[in-house]
């Protein structure tokens, strides 16, 4: 018999499942995220369990986690400094595949080098204007990523401003080519910068994790699931964090589909951040061919096809004041909700919202309070942002009491995306403690926050709503109809040819809205998701009955749905896949695109046969790298030709190689 331990470390619960054999859940277990220090909440979920089952740890033959932190930090734009060396590009091109936005202000210098579409040296690289950018624009960078032109043709240049930098910062470098080996440097770019924006934040979730394991006694090996839904090692996720945006969501894939062996569903699963939607086709998740997309940027990163949104039962509750009926929406920012952090600190937090309830005049930040992460490398900051973090010290503070200009607003935002202060505020999760579909935290503050705000002014001068109970029913319906929205535009993607407009503009159709509702009048209008759902989260079954009312369809809300993440994160299967190019730059001519540089052949045959031999050998190196056995290799070939007097002409091909094996466990 071998126990298996999965972890999933969520905005709001780390949850933790304990499985025989990969056949019966026979133990789960939640503890609260602990951000400041992820390790906490992992041990905390994982003694529960332990506990729950009787099991001793050193019986545990495979630990795997899965996380939403890469997805989340994207979402929300937090991650550390970075500084991006971008080498025979034009400045022009920084603001392409939102390069510049993905930078968020952090140092950028464009260096001559580069090479050829055919792997050639185009310029010689610009290593002095390097070293002045690397000694004079990069204090409190915590990573660099490095992205030239054609380097997936020739990495030379990479690799040689990636040695420049590590000799001279120290810092971690990610080069564009080892993420992707397809063209288009500035999406590239874009994945590098992400990348190492993300790697210190991972780094001491998987350094936390595996100290953690070991200090209740699991020995057993540790892997990572990335966003595709596979298993990789956590030294594998360590130098390539990006792999993991959508960790936590592709291991709900594989989680539903274990849960309930659906073939053909979409599977949504609500969190505390986002909202994650992929499609079950044929038992297997789809693959985005154009990337992962979170956060609004589109990476390089394979990964399920997620519609991923900001809406969770944390998301921040905004008013909608313009207009005469007002309203709410939700997201896309995650706040802590005033119930949960009314537990941590309730003294404090209770006086704050009576006081503000004594004043008969709504305060601008009424039911909003802010605390700052310890243990976070605080880098880069500015004399304000300093000051501001200092003020905060280790309490929980009244947001209106911490803000003493308008200025700090903008201080106290850089903060929050670095991920050194979180802010709490109204949420979902409070609107249902004062509907009593959940008791978890501390009601009563959530009751006093959406009295606060109930009390704001709409367009007609009257107030939001007349009470917290009435507030609370319109949060719970805004959340049922974004979830809605987020469903039809998962669906009507899948479908996109059919209807020739785009998802979101169809999701919100009049048409589609006025069907859903059954229009009856002298044109009859029905609607309805012509697909299972299966609802995951610990909130689903809260929720998710009427988005499945309002949709018409029917909706599976399995058990064990609410740690369907760690499910799927000891269920999935290593998976490593390399991919390389065979060009022909000349007639008679075919080149082989390596790490190493490129080698050229007279035959294509023998070019295809060096590459397919090189890459079987990374992936099955990769693989077992990641503690895979029973690997095995399959291997896909796309070769491009043209016709030219009447005969074929080799013009490219392309070939991956997967590997894939089932993740090695501890034998006692």
């Amino acid at each position: 018999m071998a126990l298996l331990l999965g972890v999933d470390t969520g905005g709001t619960y780390t949850d933790a499942v304990l499985l025989r054999d990969e056949v019966d859940v026979i133990a789960s277990a939640k503890a609260l995220t602990t951000r400041a220090d992820l390790a906490i909440g992992v041990g905390a979920a994982i003694r529960a369990v332990l506990q729950q089952s009787g099991a001793r740890a050193e019986d545990i033959a495979l630990a795997s986690l899965s996380t939403t932190l890469a997805t989340n930090a994207l979402v929300e734009g937090q991650g550390g400094r970075v500084a991006l060396v971008f080498i025979g590009f034009r400045d022009g091109d920084l603001e392409k595949h939102g390069l510049r936005e993905a930078l968020k202000g952090d140092p950028a210098v464009v260096l001559a080098g580069g090479h050829s579409h055919a792997g050639s040296e185009a310029a010689a690289l610009d290593v002095a204007a390097l070293e002045a950018f690397l000694d004079s624009r990069c204090e409190g960078v915590s990573g660099f990523a490095v992205a030239a032109q054609f380097a997936t043709r020739n990495p030379a240049h990479e690799v040689l401003a990636a040695q420049i930098i590590a000799e001279r910062t120290g810092a971690p470098v990610t080069c564009s080519h080892q993420l992707s080996a397809k063209l288009n440097g500035p999406k590239r770019a874009v994945t590098a910068v992400l990348n190492a924006r993300l790697i210190g934040l991972i780094d001491r979730l998987i350094g936390r994790a595996q100290d953690t394991l070991v200090d209740l006694g699991v020995t057993a090996p540790m892997m990572v699931v990335r966003g595709d839904g596979a298993l990789m090692s956590a030294e594998q996720a360590r130098v390539r964090p990006i792999e993991t945006i959508l960790s936590g969501p592709a291991a709900s894939i594989v989680g539903a589909r274990w849960l309930t062996g659906a073939d053909e569903a979409l599977v949504s699963d609500i969190g505390g951040t986002t909202t994650d939607v992929a499609l079950l086709r044929g038992g297997k998740p789809a693959i985005d061919p154009q990337g992962a997309r979170v956060g609004g940027f589109r990476t390089m990163v394979e990964a399920v096809a997620m519609h991923t949104s900001g809406l969770g039962g944390d998301s921040q509750v905004q008013a909608q004041s313009e207009g005469l009926q007002g309203g709410v929406f939700l997201g896309p920012r995650r706040v802590v909700p005033v119930s949960l952090i009314a537990q941590e600190a309730p003294g404090a937090v209770h006086a704050a919202l009576e006081a503000q309830l004594r004043d008969v005049t709504p305060g601008e930040h009424d039911g909003r309070f802010v605390r700052a992460m310890r243990h976070m490398p605080t880098g880069g900051l500015s004399a304000r942002e300093q000051a501001l973090l200092e003020r905060l010290g280790d309490a929980v503070h009244p947001l209106g009491a911490v803000l003493r200009t308008r200025m700090e607003q903008g201080a106290l935002g850089r903060l929050v995306d670095r991920g050194l202060v979180q802010l709490a505020g109204v949420t979902p999760s409070d609107a249902s403690h004062v509907l009593g579909r959940l008791t978890d935290w501390d009601g009563a503050a959530a009751h006093k926050a959406l009295a606060l705000f109930a009390r704001r002014r709409i367009g007609s001068g009257d107030m939001l709503a007349p009470s917290a109970e009435a507030l609370a029913q319109m949060i719970v319906d805004q959340l049922t109809e974004q979830t809605a929205l987020t469903l039809l535009e998962t669906a009507f993607a899948e479908e996109a040819e059919t209807f020739g407009l785009p998802p979101d503009l169809l999701a919100r159709h009049v048409l589609t809205q006025r069907g859903l509702s059954g229009h009856r009048g002298l044109v009859a209008l029905d609607a309805a998701l012509h697909v299972d759902v299966v609802g995951l989260g610990a909130s689903a079954p809260s929720y998710y009955p009427a988005v499945g009312d309002r949709l018409h369809c029917r909706m599976i809300l399995p058990r064990h749905a609410g740690v369907a993440n760690a499910i799927g994160a000891v269920v999935g299967r290593v998976t490593m896949r390399q991919s390389g190019t065979v060009t022909s730059p000349s007639e008679g001519r075919f080149r082989v695109h390596l790490d190493s540089g490129p080698e050229d052949f007279a035959a294509s045959d023998a070019a295809m046969e060096r590459l397919e031999a090189v890459l079987r050998a990374r992936a099955n190196g990769a693989a077992l790298a990641a503690g895979a056995e029973g690997i095995q290799i399959t291997v896909e070939r796309d070769i491009k030709t043209a016709r030219t007097e009447a005969r074929a002409v080799f013009v490219e091909a392309q070939i991956t190689v997967q590997a894939s094996g089932r993740p090695r466990v501890a034998v006692g």
